[in-house]
């Protein structure tokens, strides 16, 4: 089981996620960002809890599946569009395990049906989530040892103009929810059939190759709200 857990970043990537992060901390101090939480529809405390928890969660996978009977690579970097994913270190593993990751999927998938919820968006958030996940879908990529890897920019950019000309209003809840489940969708459960045959050891559901997106999701949503201050 200690296999199963790895950041799904090399180092340098991930201290940029976890710069950005404390960079949002500074600015909730001073106010600037206070109010964009609170009309995304969660308390600022609650927002870094939530933020802290999708970094440290990433290091974090619930295994739930195995494809058996193929070779893996391990103990590697893979490089797509500029960004190294790990490979984790694996000893006698059987095959492909599918994973969830706690930073990338669980949590965002809990904190998206809140916002849809509190913000009775249900047939908005649909409609955006689908729209996202076939942008996510057709840009998604195969990548041998890692699993499904999407550019970094594709699902916070996408989903804030989806969002946007949507409903404007309730950009920011949307842009969350749309860039959360649609990189999921598109990118992860779309591609599950894809998975098995690129040798990774785990396949990881907002792990490796949708993480990174997802996260810089959470920081679109809130600098729409921000802007939506001065509308």
């Amino acid at each position: 089981m200690g296999q199963m857990h790895y950041l799904p970043l090399a180092w340098p990537f991930f201290a940029l996620l976890f710069g950005i992060f404390l960079v949002v901390v500074v600015l909730i101090q001073i106010n600037v960002l206070r109010y964009a939480y609170a009309r995304l529809g969660v308390s600022s405390g609650t927002a870094l809890l939530l933020l802290l928890g999708s970094l440290i969660g990433s290091y974090i996978n619930i295994p739930v599946w195995e494809f058996p009977g193929r070779e893996v690579q391990s103990g590697r970097e893979v490089v797509f569009f500029g960004v190294h994913y790990m490979v984790p270190a694996v000893i006698e593993w059987p095959g492909t395990v599918l994973a969830v990751n706690v930073g990338g999927a669980v949590i965002p998938i809990l904190l998206s049906f809140y916002l849809l919820a509190k913000n009775d968006l249900w047939i908005q958030g649909i409609v955006t989530t689908a729209v996202v996940t076939a942008i996510v879908h057709m840009l998604a990529y195969p990548v041998q040892g890692v699993g499904i890897a999407v550019p970094i920019f594709v699902p916070p950019v996408a989903t804030a103009i989806v969002a946007v000309l949507i409903a404007q209003h309730h950009a920011a809840a949307l842009a969350y929810v749309g860039g959360s489940l649609g990189t999921l969708i598109g990118a992860d459960l779309l591609n599950l059939g894809t998975v098995q045959r690129l040798g990774a050891p785990v396949a990881s559901i907002g792990g490796a190759g949708t993480f990174d997106g997802i996260f810089l999701t959470g920081i679109m949503a809130v600098l729409l709200a921000s802007l939506s201050r001065r509308a």
